[in-house]
């Protein structure tokens, strides 16, 4: 028999589809639990639905899939194009690719409960929801043009031969042919599938072993036809009446000769000349459909055993049949009819009629399979929600669990298929489609092995990390080659519908294989990560931001977000309680709402959490344990202690306003609002004194940790412009005040914390919305000081050293210097006459650290003085930055040193006061 459609159209014609999806309802099998009682399996009773061997469950089916009908129809066209040398070449490169995703399919199979869904429910469960629904989709799809192709591939093969342009004799022309007669040919052997799948899946199951036997029954009369049938002359036809005479010569070892090497040639189908890529596609095609077994996992009696057993015998069995074909071919056909007649086993075969039954035995059963196979997929997808309402009707299932909605959609969905007519472009497609899907399954694999889950052990060990990155790259390989244009068009597919699954944020309790290589490459690299390798140059915030209740709190979560400058960012919070007096530690129930408000903000920070019979010493703890390694916090941000009710962010946020589902962690919006009740006057002042607050800050210095308090921050951006982000802050301004205003008199003007404060106000600009800000340094002097030039040049340098882009602003103070008793002591000079000074040390450095904790006369009236000088500035100022002095030592002076610092900020709008006490500026390379 010749057929006149192209070898690569019909080689994808007739096994497309990879493998057929095997029957049976998808189920979700109770996982293994461990309890008092010991090692228990979540159902009483075993599933009745699992009742297939080894042999019935994977064998048959897998074997059926991965001979389909190229078995019939394509040997004679791949040795006569190359020969028998390179056809054993090819056969062995192609069984060594599917072999190494076979590895892969047994070891995921064999560590755990597999349950039906086959390659989806693996790839899925492994990689999580967007990998696993994005090429679940195309597995789907793949399946619907696969039964699309066979059913097409079933009409043209029937009408070769019952067809009124037919190859066969005249009295076997009864079929009339033509696009709308091939359509409907084509719909009713489909509806003939869907009456099998919606019947019932045990149907199929029933007869799978029947046409296994009438596939192998054929193959037998095939091999004895080589020994029993004598030599002689086929005629081979072709269109307008044309024919020639080839010769089928028993085995000769001329024949073999002849036959030993490649001799590429034009097809007679297309009258395009192949070459090895082209006629390895067509070989390769025909040796997948290994993962038909693995889809049977829900029926299979012991899956982790099956699965292994039965697809490595499937391989030897279908490998030594095409090995022996390969080899008999060669041995007693001229090449002039296997290059001829693609269907020439006919021609040579005992009885002709026998390989005309097992044509159209597997092309009906692929049909039937793939049609069932996609229901199955379908319907898993469905029962996943991984695409809304589009899916959802297609979970609904009969008594008997069979997924009609499912059926039906995929029946539709074919018979679209079938309009098409010739399928070269999509049936390109689909064979990509499934090698996405056996990459997919080697990266699931492969994610394992990286990750070093300790419960990653499967039972099949005959892998490692090596076959799977080879299968990956193998199946890329085999992508390309067969069709760059589909290959490319595939991932890109898999990319937007992985985009569309992310975006959707589906929830999954499946576990993250992601998060465990991000736990596995984190670990890795902190360990990697040491502290005694710190260097200035390298410095960045690394935040400790102690939050209260988000509700009033959350602009400023949002600010410190912008100044960590890639550095750690983590919100600290201090519940009050003992746990000695309580059941359990409350505190991990409450990580998923601080989690969840985090997602909400959008900031990139981490939680910790803890419980402590005060503030004080909560936040002392966080302070020495937040943090791994080299990622510890090295500044506390601390919220201002005053009598200030902030307005409730949740109620001005749309993202809190508006009404959501859970997230997929199950947190909404109405549980995460109750969980942090709205801010109360007076609340801070129950939870914490004065007193304590100061001891907080002297902690954090003691343990020399950088300071900053913030204040006013509930009222930042309120009366900008609404604008763009990018252009929010334009025409505002940073300003920086780099003196210890509390403390004109200190030596130093610029010093370490002086320093620090410029640092984060520089990072601050370098924040895409903060950018359109302009920096201002505010540089006091006096007006008999001659010497404010010469400080005006020197911090000027030191800006050019430090590329920092900001603007010097000369402000006289006399007024406020005035009201501080004594003039401003510069440099090592002495301080003037009169001054209330206590004797310095010897030596600048105790001079410098005396200054910093000495107590001075500071009156409330220097103190608003300093604050109208700060408010008189010009322009539109954004956010302050002004120096933090050190809390006294006489804890008896804490209550004045927080009274002092009220004073200072009344009014100011945003501000950061900041104590610094590491390096963080270098001027070398």
């Amino acid at each position: 028999m010749s057929t006149e459609s192209s070898p690569l159209l019909s080689y994808r014609l007739f096994r497309v589809a990879g493998e057929a999806e095997m029957p049976g309802p998808i189920q979700e099998e109770a996982p293994l639990v461990v309890g008092v009682g010991g090692l228990a399996s979540g159902g009483a009773h075993p599933d009745p639905a699992r009742q297939l061997s080894t042999f019935f469950g994977v064998v048959v089916p897998t074997v059926l899939s991965m001979f389909s009908i190229v078995v019939f129809m394509r040997i004679g066209f791949v040795v006569g194009q190359a020969g028998f040398l390179q056809s054993l070449l090819m056969l062995a490169v192609a069984y060594l690719i599917i072999s190494l995703t076979v590895l892969s399919v047994c070891a995921i199979s064999t560590n755990g409960a597999v349950q039906a869904g086959g390659a989806y429910f693996m790839i899925s469960r492994t990689l999580g929801p967007e990998f696993g629904g994005s090429i679940g989709l195309m597995f789907f799809l793949a399946n619907v043009c696969a039964c699309g192709v066979y059913v097409l591939g079933l009409v043209e093969a029937i009408l070769d031969v019952f067809g009124a342009n037919g190859a066969e004799p005249p009295g076997a022309k009864a079929l009339p042919q033509g696009y709308l007669y091939s359509f409907l040919y084509g719909s009713l052997v489909l509806l003939l599938c869907l009456v099998v799948c919606l019947v019932g899946a045990q149907i199929y199951s029933k007869a799978a072993f029947f046409i296994f036997l009438v596939v192998n029954v054929v193959l037998v009369t095939i091999f004895a036809s080589f020994f029993a049938v004598s030599p002689h002359e086929v005629l081979v036809a072709r269109e307008g009446n044309q024919s020639f005479n080839a010769s089928f010569t028993g085995f000769n070892i001329s024949t073999l000769r002849a036959n030993m090497h490649a001799m590429y040639s034009r097809d007679y189908t297309t009258n395009t000349t192949m070459s090895f890529a082209t006629v390895f596609a067509v070989m390769f095609n025909g040796c997948t459909g290994i993962m038909a077994g693995s889809n049977m996992s829900g029926e299979l009696k012991n899956a982790s055993r099956s699965i292994p057993r039965g697809t490595i015998i499937a391989l030897l069995y279908t490998f030594s049949i095409y090995f022996l074909l390969f080899f008999m071919t060669g041995f007693t056909c001229e090449r002039a009819l296997l290059k001829g007649d693609y269907g020439f086993f006919r021609a040579i075969n005992v009885w002709p009629p026998f390989v005309l039954i097992g044509i159209y035995a597997a092309s009906l059963s692929a049909s039937m399979s793939n049609l069932i196979g996609a229901s199955r997929i379908l319907h898993a997808l469905a029962k996943d929600d991984l695409f809304g309402i589009v899916l959802a009707p297609a979970k609904r299932v009969s008594k008997g669990g069979n997924p009609w909605v499912a059926v039906l959609y995929t029946w539709a969905l074919v018979q679209l298929v079938l309009l098409a007519g010739k399928l070269n472009t999509i049936a390109g497609i689909v064979t990509v489609f499934y090698l996405v899907a056996y990459a997919a399954v080697d990266l699931a694999c492969l994610a394992l092995e990286w990750a070093s889950a300790p419960n990653f052990r499967p039972t099949f060990q005959v892998f490692s990390w090596h076959t799977c990155l080879l299968g990956i790259l193998s199946c890329l390989v085999m992508m390309f080659l067969i069709s760059p244009g589909g290959a490319s068009g595939s991932l890109g597919l898999m990319l937007l519908l992985l985009g569309f699954i992310h975006l959707r944020s589906a929830a999954s309790s499946w576990g993250y294989i992601s998060q465990a290589l991000i736990f596995h490459q984190v670990r890795k690299y902190l360990l990697l990560l040491d502290i005694r390798k710190d260097h200035v140059k390298f410095w960045r915030p690394q935040i400790l931001l102690m939050v209260a209740n988000p509700r009033g709190g959350s602009q400023l979560i949002k600010f410190i977000n912008h100044l960590k400058k890639g550095g750690l960012f983590v919100l600290g919070h201090v519940e009050i309680g003992d746990l000695d007096t309580m059941p359990s530690d409350p505190i991990q129930a409450h990580y998923n709402f601080w989690l969840s408000l985090v997602d909400k903000l959008n900031v990139k920070a981490f939680v910790d959490l803890t419980l402590s019979p005060s503030v004080r010493q909560g936040t002392q703890h966080l302070l020495r344990i937040t943090g791994l390694g080299g990622m510890k916090p090295n500044t506390l941000v601390l919220g201002f202690y005053d009598n200030c009710v902030p307005e409730d962010y949740f109620l001005q946020d749309p993202a809190f306003s508006q009404a959501r589902e859970n997230d997929e962690f199950g947190v909404d919006l109405t549980a995460l609002q109750a969980h942090f009740p709205p801010v109360r006057e007076g609340e801070i002042h129950r939870a914490l004194s004065p007193a304590e607050y100061v001891a907080i800050i002297s902690d954090a210095v003691k343990m020399h940790k950088n300071v900053c308090l913030a204040r006013h921050f509930h009222l930042l951006e309120k009366d900008l412009p609404s604008s763009s982000s990018k252009k929010r802050f334009e025409g505002c301004y940073i300003d920086v005040w780099p003196l210890n205003l509390l403390r004109p008199d200190t030596p130093a003007y610029v010093d370490i914390c002086s320093l620090f404060l410029l640092q984060m106000a520089c990072i601050l600009t370098m924040v895409s919305s903060w950018k359109s800000a302009r920096l201002r340094i505010f540089l006091c002097v006096e007006s008999g000081d001659v010497g404010w030039v010469s400080k005006e040049e020197k911090l000027k340098e030191l800006l050019t050293k430090l590329r920092i882009k900001a603007t010097i602003k000369i402000v006289t103070w006399d007024q406020v210097v005035a009201l501080h008793g004594h003039q401003q002591v510069g440099g090592e000079g002495p301080p003037p006459e009169g001054a209330q000074l206590p004797p310095f040390p010897p030596g600048k450095e105790a001079r410098e650290a005396f200054l910093h904790t000495a107590t001075f006369p500071v009156t409330d009236e220097f103190l608003a003085s300093v604050n109208s000088l700060l408010l008189r500035q010009e322009g539109q100022t954004a956010v302050r930055f002004l120096y933090l002095p050190r809390p006294p030592a006489d804890t008896a002076q804490y209550q004045r040193y927080l009274e002092q610092l009220e004073l200072l900020t009344t009014g100011l709008g945003p501000t950061l006061l900041i104590h610094g006490l590491t390096p963080v500026t270098c001027t070398e390379l």
